[in-house]
């Protein structure tokens, strides 16, 4: 599945400030959707490295006009994802028409986010961080990547559970670029079929992310397309089953033919 991203902020880091105001925001979704996408990932905070934190009024302010327009004013024909941090911006959300929670902050700091995710019975995406984004970029470590995310992740998965959460409710997203160095973003993309151990649908999110541009050399965001698609295309040989990006028409055709050369693989 493909997550399209549409970023209600004046700072993201690729895109910041392109979709701040709500008809541009809809008409980006819309656009997504028409492209291929399969969810539609709405934010109205910056979780960029050093990014500060945005008072809930107007992370509110700033994603439930457009998800009310594009339930209400376009019957959006894919689900509505929320990219938030704060509870209360996920439980109004879904209100609002939203059916999955994506908080890049895995329930670490405030258990009520697992009681939104319970109440509302929405699917909820775990991603791994080391810290906030405002710190996570501070001299990143760990020992072995990989098994540092795949801990976290058993751990996320048997407290949410005991708080009330099916299993059946979650995603993990291994956050790239979130507490990482370059060599860790490559190990973990790399340890793709090292991360499924879990039996969850595993969500991987390398568009246009700092460590593309320096592998590649592609300064600026915008152009680091191509290396993007090949963290794409290596994630789901590996067998990661949604796909987080901006460009989505490209992404799309990537993977359509990662799919059609792997259906035809020899065992």
């Amino acid at each position: 599945m493909l997550m399209g991203v549409v970023n209600v902020t004046p700072d993201s880091f690729s895109d910041g400030g392109n979709f701040l105001d709500a008809p541009k925001a809809v008409a980006q979704a819309l656009a997504l959707v028409a492209q291929g996408a399969d969810i539609i990932d709405i934010g109205g905070e910056s979780t960029r490295p050093n990014a500060a934190p945005v008072a809930e009024a107007e992370e509110l302010a700033r994603v439930l006009p457009v998800i009310r327009e594009l339930i209400e004013g376009h019957h959006l024909p894919v689900p509505i994802s929320i990219d938030t941090m704060k509870p209360a911006v996920a439980r109004a959300a879904v209100a609002a028409g939203a059916s999955l929670i994506n908080d890049v902050a895995a329930n670490r700091t405030d258990p009520a986010m697992a009681h939104v995710a319970r109440e509302t019975g929405a699917g909820y995406v775990v991603m791994h961080m080391q810290g906030t984004p405002a710190t996570m970029q501070d001299d990143p470590r760990y020992d072995d990547v990989v098994g540092a995310v795949n801990a976290f992740f058993a751990e996320r998965l048997a407290r949410l559970e005991a708080a009330g959460v099916a299993p059946e409710q979650v995603i993990l997203d291994p956050g790239l670029g979130f507490g990482k160095t370059f060599d860790h973003n490559l190990e973990l993309l790399a340890g793709v079929g090292q991360l499924r151990r879990h039996q969850r649908p595993l969500l991987i999110g390398a568009s246009r992310k700092a460590f593309v541009g320096r592998a590649t050399g592609a300064a600026a965001a915008v152009d680091r397309l191509p290396g993007s698609l090949a963290c794409v295309c290596a994630a789901a040989w590996a067998g990661a089953e949604m796909i987080r990006a901006h460009d989505v028409a490209a992404t799309m055709q990537a993977l359509r033919m990662t799919e059609a050369i792997q259906a035809r693989k020899k065992l």
